[in-house]
């Protein structure tokens, strides 16, 4: 009952995907006491069907050229913080996951090597992960490494406390574009990548492992951080360039594999 009264509090808040974690992070907790002698079971396990159901929601995103082709334009036109308008240029073009970009820190990045390589304390399936970058996406970080570079993150908060940029920052920057909440978010960059690079007929293969999509099979996850990377360096490059063809008009640049 003090595992459900706690969730419960998370759960009013309307907060469902949030009370449904809550409630696994306990019963990892409980689960490590019963297995050293400190409990005698896992009151988690009892609470299934207490909860309000969560389902898996798909991220909104942007996939049509035209209303894509405002979006980068508006990004570029862009007049709030520089380092919040570089966070929001690479977002498209780099299509990690939010977490992952507001997180970059300049000893990931080599810039001559145009590669940006993720440790796999950060990702999501614990596997080193590898970000080839675009000349146009090194464009990007060049310009912004005088203004951080000296720092630890590529994208400091605006706080001085010594934490990356908020979580919400890309989100809130595109609702001043006027892009709600129903339109796009900051992780819909990742859908709009891979639908646009699914139609234009590069391998699903490609496209997954540049997703960072987790492997089933550990064993084989743990060594897949190079794979497919030559393909996957044409891509990025095929994509940035595809990008700046619909922001600035004119011959569209084809992105076909």
């Amino acid at each position: 009952m003090e595992l459900l009264t706690l969730l419960k509090r998370v759960e009013h808040r309307g907060a469902i995907e949030t009370t449904h974690r809550v409630q696994q992070n306990c019963g990892q907790v409980f689960r490590y006491a019963v297995a050293t002698g400190r409990a005698e079971s896992d009151p988690s396990r009892d609470l299934r069907g207490a909860l309000t159901p969560w389902k898996p929601e798909h991220y909104p995103t942007l996939t049509d050229a035209r209303d894509v082709c405002r979006l980068l334009r508006d990004i570029e036109a862009y007049e709030g913080g520089f380092i919040t308008k570089c966070a929001m240029k690479l977002s498209p073009m780099l299509f990690v996951r939010p977490g992952e970009l507001r997180r970059a820190e300049w000893n990931e990045i080599n810039l001559d090597a145009a590669e940006w390589r993720i440790p796999a304390a950060k990702m999501k399936g614990r596997v080193l992960h590898i970000v080839p970058l675009a000349t146009q996406a090194v464009s990007v970080l060049r310009e912004l490494q005088p203004l951080t570079g000296n720092g630890r993150w590529v994208f400091p908060g605006v706080r001085t406390n010594g934490e990356p940029m908020s979580e919400n920052t890309v989100n809130a920057a595109l609702r001043r574009l006027g892009y709600d909440r129903t339109m796009i978010t900051a992780h819909g960059f990742r859908g709009m990548a891979s639908t646009l690079l699914h139609e234009c007929g590069w391998p699903s293969d490609v496209i997954e492992r540049q997703l960072s999509h987790a492997e089933r099979n550990a064993v084989k996850a743990a060594y897949n951080h190079a794979e497919h990377l030559p393909a996957r360096r044409k891509m990025m490059q095929a994509w940035a360039d595809h990008l700046d063809s619909l922001r600035v008009g004119g011959k569209v640049v084809s992105l076909r594999a």
